[in-house]
């Protein structure tokens, strides 16, 4: 005789309970994929004067912060800063005994003690040196640069990033501003979007299956119900109900159009008794709630015809990720029955156990059904990609399935850049400038400081170009007639004093950070990274600027 328990009696174990809040979030599936990833952190380039003075890193820190504690598994460091009187206080992550030492080793020892489970490195040389090196950027899934740095060093990451997809995010975080950016692939598929629970529910009640239709004939004399039975049939099989009564009287028909739909209603709230125990029915309230979002004819959503319609979709070859495998048969499954898989998941309703349950059954029951369609297409594919040599697996094809009509892929672009080629930032950009509400101004105001820093790290500037006016007001100029782009109403007195108002912050601190702001920006920026580690939920697309004197954020399509 054994001493253990049912496994049904078997609590959860030590890691579920470490990570319980985050895997109600992105499941197992998400915590695997977070703890197979290993992140890069480039926190500075070098120095701005000859006195070790490096701009930024607190906001990277933090955010990596934000990864260790849910458990990514590992990340490196690259930091030749030395640790600086200015960074004692402003960087938790350091202690009064760091003074002096690698900024990158300290930080990366006080990191690692927030969770035993994750692996960390540093790394001192510059990242434009480990960039020589082969097949160093391609270990990581995701580099997060804290600027500003060099243009140079910046260009270098994230031309090398783009070469090889691996996500960018370049967050810049000066006294109460800050501002960041995400590079992602030129394509990048999520398949677990999460998107509103009510929009994902696929009744199909306008053309059910035949096992569906056939439970309405077990209720074929809904009027013969004792006020108990009656009570409680679900809305579905009452809405089915109602809908064959309609055809039949509609040349086969189902409702179209708003006053349709609203005769409909009608019809539905027609049939509750009012005169029982309960002075009305809770069930058929139900279903005329429901008739003007569930009786509708179903139709595929642009984002996945999107995906059909690519050539990675039609085209496959075999170093394709199985997301375009899983979705090539898809494709097969719509062409042949003109609708997606059955997410086979059922809204709570005002029923008896017994019937609930069956329902339920027959709506997982044509969902398995669907699955193992698409399972086999998959593997039919599989065999004709004869070199693939990792299978799709069951479980990717059952999420994907579930997920189908809101499964998206994000056109990735590059980190923003105010330049004469970047015509779609400069046109936003003029867009924003336009507005007096636009956080707009901020943004232009942190290319500035970025023009700035790159020309004192390249001895073009002094050191106190920083706290200069005529160089702000100068790079200011140069920006504004960069994105006129020959309009010269862009390049006016207000758009100028508006930058130059925004540009005063960023002065006043000398490019230094305030921890609270760079602790919340790091807070941000670690949300995106998670959306993108876990291949979760819909990232930023693709930059946030931050203003912390109002306390407001707004996001742009650069």
């Amino acid at each position: 005789m054994t001493d253990q328990f049912p496994a049904a009696l078997v609590g959860p174990s030590s890691k579920e309970r470490k990570y319980d809040r985050q895997l109600r979030l992105w499941a197992a599936s998400g915590q695997q994929a977070l703890e197979q990833s290993r992140v890069l952190l480039v926190n500075s380039d070098g120095f701005i004067d000859g006195e070790n003075t490096p701009i930024g890193g607190v906001a990277g820190v933090e955010t990596l912060k934000n990864l260790v504690l849910p458990g990514v598994g590992g990340f490196t460091i690259v930091d030749p800063a030395i640790v600086s009187e200015t960074d004692l206080g402003i960087n938790f992550f350091l202690e009064e005994s760091s003074l002096g030492k690698s900024r990158a080793q300290e930080t990366c020892n006080l990191l690692k003690e927030l969770n035993p489970d994750v692996d960390g490195d540093f790394k001192v040389e510059p990242i434009s040196d480990l960039l020589q090196q082969p097949d160093f950027l391609s270990q990581y899934k995701l580099v997060v640069v804290s600027g500003p740095i060099k243009r140079s060093s910046l260009d270098a990451i994230t031309s090398s990033a783009e070469q090889l997809g691996v996500p960018l995010i370049y967050v810049r975080s000066v006294g109460f501003y800050s501002s960041f950016s995400l590079q992602l692939p030129t394509e990048f598929p999520i398949v677990e979007t999460h998107p509103d629970p009510e929009s994902t529910q696929d009744l199909r009640l306008t053309n059910p299956w035949p096992e569906l239709h056939a439970v309405v004939s077990q209720i074929a004399n809904l009027e013969a119900l004792d006020d108990h039975d009656h009570g409680h049939v679900p809305y579905i099989l009452l809405l089915l109900y109602y809908l064959d009564r309609w055809k039949a009287e509609h040349d086969g028909k189902a409702p179209e159009n708003y006053k349709e739909k609203t005769a409909f209603r009608d019809l539905v709230r027609s049939g509750a008794r009012t005169n029982n125990a309960e002075g009305g029915e809770e069930n058929f309230d139900e279903a005329v709630s429901a008739v003007l979002k569930s009786i509708n004819p179903w139709s595929l959503r642009s984002n996945i015809r999107e995906i059909f319609d690519m050539d990675q979709c039609t085209n496959l070859k075999t170093d394709y990720d199985n997301f375009w495998i899983i979705a090539s048969a898809l494709k097969a499954f719509y062409t042949k029955h003109n609708v997606l898989p059955l997410p086979g998941s059922l809204p709570d309703m005002k029923a008896k156990s017994a019937d609930y349950i069956t329902l339920q059954n027959i709506f997982k029951s044509k969902a398995r059904q669907d699955v193992e369609e698409v399972l086999a297409t998959v593997r039919s594919i599989e065999t004709q990609l004869c070199d693939r040599t990792a299978p799709v697996t069951e479980k990717e094809v059952e999420v994907f399935c579930k997920n189908a009509s809101h499964v998206k892929v994000i056109r990735g672009r590059q980190i923003p850049r105010i330049s004469t080629n970047a015509n779609q930032t400069l046109k936003t950009i003029r867009n924003g400038l336009g507005n007096p509400e636009s956080k707009i101004p901020t943004y232009i105001a942190f290319e500035a400081l970025d023009v700035i820093v790159d020309g004192i790290q390249n001895e073009k500037l002094t050191p106190n170009a920083l706290d200069n006016d005529d160089v702000w007001n100068t790079t200011i100029e140069r920006l504004l007639v960069t994105i006129a782009e020959g309009d010269n109403s862009v390049i006016n007195a207000e758009n100028r004093e508006s930058v130059t108002k925004a540009a005063q912050e960023l002065r006043r601190t000398v490019g230094g950070e305030l921890h609270n702001i760079s602790s919340l920006t790091g807070g941000l920026v670690s949300q995106e990274a998670l959306k993108v580690l876990t291949r979760q939920y819909v990232p930023l697309d693709n930059t946030c600027i931050f203003d912390g004197v109002s306390s407001g954020s707004e996001m742009f399509r650069l």
